[in-house]
Parts: structure tokens; C-alpha cells; sequence
């Protein structure tokens, strides 16, 4: 439950500091007063944008601060996942925001995202403002309340995953037949290609080879002329280095026996000697394979005019890419003749899902029309009391023709407040007054499914007055019994007489501004509270004794 809030420096609040009992409270308060200033300070605490103006006037920021009492309702699970000290008797939530838009969150002294924060702030409050009303006529907030009376959440969870894996398959389905058209229309240009390729024949290191092919070529009698004469200096019979090598090798064989550096210059030179003949071999072999063949160079020009060629249409540079990119063509070829056959995979698989959604799906909604059933005629027996004896509550649940991520219901609440009245959707037939007891009978229902620490009221009683009132404070009294905190803001003496606790909001005009306040009003104070609710500015002795009287019942 909320035990105490503390705010400052928000609209018109300097600073507000109150504690907060259990059970069924009240506040009341002039229109204007303030009372809505404390919800969107509560609101910043349920993690809602926080706006600049809502900064006092020449304050640098504002703050929020909340405590709660949190030990029995099971939030511990949600302390442990985000890593934050768990503290049943004294969680503390609180906000900050600066005047130059930065925001902080923090949750028991622990920086939180806002995110954390609206998790956390879900669980322990539920602010029912007169907005909310206006959502009974929304589907999807209908639905979502017999979900929460249905207690339906693990057949939903269940549903929901199987229903996204349907939608996952669905998608990849979608986009590989979209990808299959795309492929088929790129079919012959890709065939072509790789016709194309492959017809080249092309292999590594080849573009190397035959460019060093055609030098030779290009150069054969040069590079012949040039061999042969090499050849005849390196081993002419007269003259060459063959022949010279040899005759000083032997000059110097006939100087060993009298002069001893000969022999290691003679050994030197029979090895250059051999090195000298293997070259000579290795020439005149060279020269008789050079030859000048016009036929070949043409072949090995074509062949690289082709390579050369195929790299520029490809924007390549080398063969090694134009063979990678013949791999590219082929795979894709092989991938557009095996779309078939994963097209066919996939819509097995999407026809299988498809079956399991339904089956959960059937499952869900027997789940709903059950408790649609309990809920028509608890609806009922909180209504009849409420000033609508001859009330109809009816919960309608038409099949959709495709399911949805809520299943595969359609979910109306139907209202009749007449006898023989025609039932029809509660929003658009219903008054102010009514949808405001439907809206309080529901959170009732709600109230007994949810563990929810603390509600909030805000006018709920609009359009209602009397002995009304009073039986609507009666539900909102015997919901604060059942470890529950309930708050409601209110404008009827019959509500405000029957909270345990009364806050009063209230403005004061200071010197330096007004100031919006709230405290708990006494015994006596109440009376005069209530007496001014009942009679207006000028209090009246009678409204008195009448304010003395409604709270003489209050239990």
C-alpha cells in the first residue's frame, strides 16, 4: 500500500509531505484545488512523461517521492530480475526532473530506467481516472478485463507464443515467394552469365601465364638473336668463356706444384667452370626451343582480349574474381531451382502453425466464454443495488475471421438498464452515471482477481448522487477490507463520510505565490467538510447535524 508521498516544487505544490492509512480513504477538496496536480505527480512515479512545466516556477527541479508497503503481494520475482534491493516494508520510488528536460528514476535508491519504473508503478497502483470511462468502449480494454477475470494467462501466454511463431513463418514465407519472383525474372540474365563464364573456361593464374606467353612471343627472333649470341660468347671454340675458363684453369694446375695459391684459384675457377657450362646448355637449349609462331600468338592474344573483356563487363580485376563471381551465378541458379521446393516447406510449416493457433485459440475462448458467464451475472447482483433493478449485463464473444495476437475472439459488453430494453454496446448507450457504476463494478470484479497493493478513484461517483453514492462507497469500503488500499477522490458527502481516513486539498495565496496543500482533516474538521459539501459556501446548522449523521454511520 502507499504509505506516504512527498512532492516538491510541482505545479503548485512548494513542497507536500503525507502519510496515508490503509483501508478505504477519501480527499476531497475545491475544484482546482489541486487534487489533480497530486495525480500527475503520482503519474510521474508510474513512469508518464514528465513535462518542464510542471516545474515551479523558479525552482530547478522537481521531485517525487513514494513509499510503499509491498511484503504479501508477491513482487519479489521483479526485484531479483532487475537487480534492485529488495525492501518489503519500505520500497521507495521517486522521480526527478530538471528544468532542462533531464528526467531520473530511482527504485530504493537505485537508478531505474523509466520502463522499470512503469513496470513497477503498474503493480502497485492503479489510477482510475474519469478518462478510463471512455475506454469501456474499446475493444481491446474490454477484452483485456475478461482476460484479467478469466485468469486466463497462461492459455494466452501459450497462444501468443504459438501465434508468433505462425506470424514468423508467415513472413518468411511471404518474403522468400517474393524473393522466388524476383530471382525468376533475374533467371535468364543469371543463366546467361554463367553460360558465359563457363564457356571461358577460366583457371587460376592463367591472366600471369599467358601475358608473360605473349611478351615471349611478341619478342621471339630478338630474344633468339640475342640467345645465339650469348651462346657463342659463352662457348665459341675459340675465344669463349667456356674454352678461356678451362685454359687458365690449366695454367694455374701447372703452377700448384711450385706455387701453393694456385690450387685454391684453380679449384674456384672449376667451379665457375661447371656453373659456366650448365649456363651454356641451359642457352643453347633456350635458343633451339625460342621460336617466332604467329599462330600461337594470335591464340594467346584472343584468349587474353576474352579475359580482359569478361573483367571490364564484370568490373573486375582479375580472373580469381571473375571465377568467384561464376560460383555467385551458379549458386543463385541452384537456389532458384530449390525455391520450390522450400516454398512448399514453408507453407507445410505455416499450414501446421496455422492448425496449432486455432486449437489453442479454441482453447482461449472457452476460457472466456466461462468466465464471460460468471461475469454477466456477478455484473448483475453489483449493479441491481446500484439504482438499476431492471439491469442486463451481457458479454459477447463473435469469432474473428483471423486471428489476432489476443486469439480469435471479438469481445463486446453488452448493456441494458431497462426493462425489455434492447441489449447494446454499454458505451454507446449507457449515461454518464451508469458507465461510472459499470466502471466501479468491474474494478470490483478486478480488484478480487488482482493483486493490486493500491487503487485510486478519481470522480468515479460522476453522475451519481444520493443513496447511490452511498452503496458505490459501500463497494469501494468493502474492497479496502481485503488488504487493499482504496483512495477515492470525491465531490459526495455520501462517499466522503465512509472513508476511515479524509485528506482535504486546498490552496493558500502566499506572498510569494499560491500553493496547493493536503493534510488529514480531524473528527470535527470532517464534519464541518462534509457540512460544506452538503450545504455550499454558507454553512447551515442543519447541514451540520446531517453531516454529523452520515458519518455517524460510517463503519
Amino acid at each position: 500500500m502507499l504509505q506516504s508521498i512527498f512532492i516538491q516544487n510541482y505545479a503548485l505544490i512548494d513542497k507536500l509531505d503525507i502519510d496515508f492509512t490503509s483501508g478505504f480513504s477519501v480527499i476531497t477538496g475545491e475544484t482546482g484545488a489541486g487534487k489533480s496536480i497530486i495525480l500527475g505527480a503520482i503519474g510521474l512515479l508510474l513512469g508518464q512523461r514528465a513535462d518542464v512545466k510542471s516545474i515551479k516556477k523558479g525552482a530547478s527541479k522537481c521531485i517525487v517521492e513514494a513509499t510503499f508497503r509491498i511484503a504479501n503481494y508477491g513482487m519479489e520475482p521483479f526485484f531479483q530480475e532487475n537487480d534492485i534491493e529488495f525492501e518489503p516494508d519500505e520500497c521507495i520510488l521517486r522521480r526527478e526532473v530538471s528544468a532542462n528536460g533531464k528526467s531520473r528514476a530511482f527504485i530504493n535508491d537505485t537508478p531505474a530506467s523509466l520502463a522499470q519504473m512503469k513496470m513497477l508503478g503498474e503493480k502497485l497502483i492503479d489510477v482510475h481516472s474519469q478518462h478510463q470511462n471512455l475506454l469501456l468502449n474499446k475493444e481491446g480494454f474490454q477484452l483485456n478485463i475478461l482476460d484479467i477475470l478469466a485468469q486466463d494467462e497462461q492459455a494466452l501466454s501459450a497462444y501468443q507464443s504459438v501465434y508468433l511463431s505462425y506470424k514468423k513463418v508467415a513472413k518468411e514465407l511471404d518474403d522468400f515467394i517474393a524473393q522466388a519472383e524476383k530471382s525468376r525474372q533475374d533467371e535468364d540474365y543469371i543463366r546467361f552469365q554463367l553460360e558465359q563464364l563457363e564457356e571461358a573456361g577460366l583457371k587460376d593464374g592463367e591472366q600471369t601465364e599467358l601475358e608473360q606467353e605473349a611478351e615471349t612471343l611478341s619478342h621471339a627472333e630478338d630474344i633468339k638473336a640475342g640467345l645465339y649470341k650469348a651462346s657463342q660468347l659463352i662457348n665459341g671454340e675459340e675465344g669463349g668463356t667456356v674454352s678461356l675458363t678451362k685454359e687458365c684453369m690449366q695454367t694455374l694446375q701447372s703452377l700448384t706444384q711450385v706455387y701453393a695459391p694456385a690450387k685454391e684459384w684453380m679449384e674456384r675457377l672449376n667451379s665457375c667452370y661447371i656453373e659456366l657450362k650448365d649456363i651454356s646448355r641451359e642457352i643453347g637449349n633456350a635458343e633451339e626451343e625460342v621460336e617466332f609462331n604467329p599462330a600461337r600468338l594470335d591464340f594467346v592474344n584472343e584468349r587474353l582480349n576474352l579475359i580482359y573483356s569478361l573483367q571490364q563487363k564484370h568490373r573486375v580485376q582479375s580472373v580469381e574474381e571473375l571465377i568467384e563471381l561464376t560460383e555467385n551465378y551458379r549458386s543463385q541458379l541452384n537456389a532458384i531451382t530449390s525455391f520450390d521446393d522450400r516454398i512448399a516447406e514453408l507453407e507445410g510449416e505455416k499450414k501446421k502453425l496455422y492448425a496449432e493457433v486455432l486449437r489453442q485459440a479454441e482453447k482461449l475462448t472457452a476460457l472466456r466464454t466461462q468466465s464471460a458467464r460468471h461475469i454477466e451475472s456477478q455484473m448483475e447482483s453489483l449493479l441491481i443495488p446500484l439504482g438499476m433493478p431492471n439491469v442486463r449485463f451481457a458479454v459477447e464473444l463473435t469469432p474473428r475471421k483471423e486471428p489476432d495476437s489476443k486469439g480469435m475472439d471479438s469481445v463486446t459488453f453488452l448493456f441494458s438498464a431497462n426493462k425489455n430494453g434492447t441489449l447494446q454496446n454499454v458505451a454507446s448507450i449507457a449515461s454518464g452515471g451508469e458507465i461510472a457504476r459499470v466502471m466501479l463494478s468491474l474494478k470490483a470484479m478486478i480488484a478480487g482477481a488482482v493483486r493490486l497493493p493500491t487503487i485510486i478513484f478519481d470522480e468515479i461517483d460522476t453522475g451519481v448522487s444520493g443513496s447511490i453514492a452511498e452503496k458505490m462507497a459501500l463497494i469501494m469500503q468493502d474492497m479496502g477490507r481485503q488488504n487493499r488500499q482504496v483512495i477515492s477522490i470525491t465531490h459526495l458527502p455520501q462517499i466522503a463520510a465512509r472513508g476511515i481516513a479524509h485528506y482535504k486539498v486546498y490552496k493558500e495565496d502566499t506572498d510569494t505565490g499560491t500553493n496547493s496543500h493536503i493534510r488529514r482533516l480531524t473528527d470535527e474538521e470532517r464534519v464541518q467538510e462534509i457540512a460544506h459539501m452538503l450545504s455550499g459556501a454558507t454553512l447551515t446548522e442543519a447541514a451540520v447535524q446531517n453531516a454529523r449523521a452520515l458519518l455517524g454511520f460510517k463503519q
